[in-house]
């Protein structure tokens, strides 16, 4: 058996760009995500990783597949929850759905994973530019991010030794449904958004499927954060 590629929230954006490329290079690809994803030879395992029980069913079964595989794996950490949000007004329990998509979500993923990945593996965290920096109203989005960066230091850490390496890509402004969600469909704010860059457009999907991709295939990035933004302006 080849490589096998693990991607959560694939079913739409980013996730299913990657899978697309994981497919053209001859992995097994399989989406973890609420939804099919839309690209042929993808299996879905159907999970809510902000349950708790449905994301530990789904870890069982991945154990059950990683037991039987021989090639390295490639475990991309993508599936995210974003609200409108401030730190003055969020409650506790947005708060915690944030962070049990994006931070609990992958420790139930690593821990069961992790120790069944071989050498030549890599596990890839797909933040966001606000794992390093911040934005009014995105709060617990900003704190699961930065969150992110954190997990995948510690990561690198504590697998030294075993040749399974670890980066966390960090897209800019992204044309996806979670960005157009996010500022309601309106075309003019995603124009600004494009803006605020040296390319003046968003960063188009497959473009940070090109990041996951070759960070994969690249272990001397390990513990690396990796910036795909077109040169954000900084203010």
């Amino acid at each position: 058996m080849g490589p096998t590629a693990i991607l959560t929230g694939a079913s739409s954006g980013i996730g299913a760009a990657a899978a697309a490329q994981f497919v053209e290079q001859g992995f097994t690809v399989i989406n973890v995500s609420r939804r099919d994803c839309p690209v042929a030879g993808v299996e879905t395992y159907s999970t809510d990783l902000a349950d708790d029980t449905s994301a530990k069913q789904t870890c069982s079964v991945l154990a059950s597949r990683l037991r039987d595989a021989e090639g390295p794996v490639c475990l991309v950490h993508n599936a995210s929850l974003m609200l409108k949000d401030r730190c003055d007004t969020t409650e506790d329990a947005d708060l915690l759905r944030v962070l049990a998509v994006n931070v609990i979500g992958i420790n139930v993923l690593n821990r069961t994973l992790l120790p069944l990945m071989p050498k030549g593996s890599s596990v890839l965290y797909v933040g966001s530019t606000l794992s390093e920096k911040a934005v009014a109203g995105a709060y617990s989005y900003i704190v699961s991010k930065h969150a992110q960066l954190g997990m995948m230091r510690a990561t690198c850490q504590d697998l030294m030794g075993r040749e399974i390496h670890t980066a966390l890509i960090c897209p800019g402004f992204t044309d996806t449904s979670m960005l157009r969600q996010h500022v309601g469909h309106d075309e003019g704010i995603l124009s600004s958004l494009g803006e605020m860059n040296s390319f003046g457009r968003l960063v188009a999907p497959g473009e940070i499927a090109d990041l996951i991709l070759w960070a994969h295939h690249h272990p001397v990035i390990n513990g690396s954060v990796m910036h795909g933004n077109l040169g954000q302006v900084e203010h």
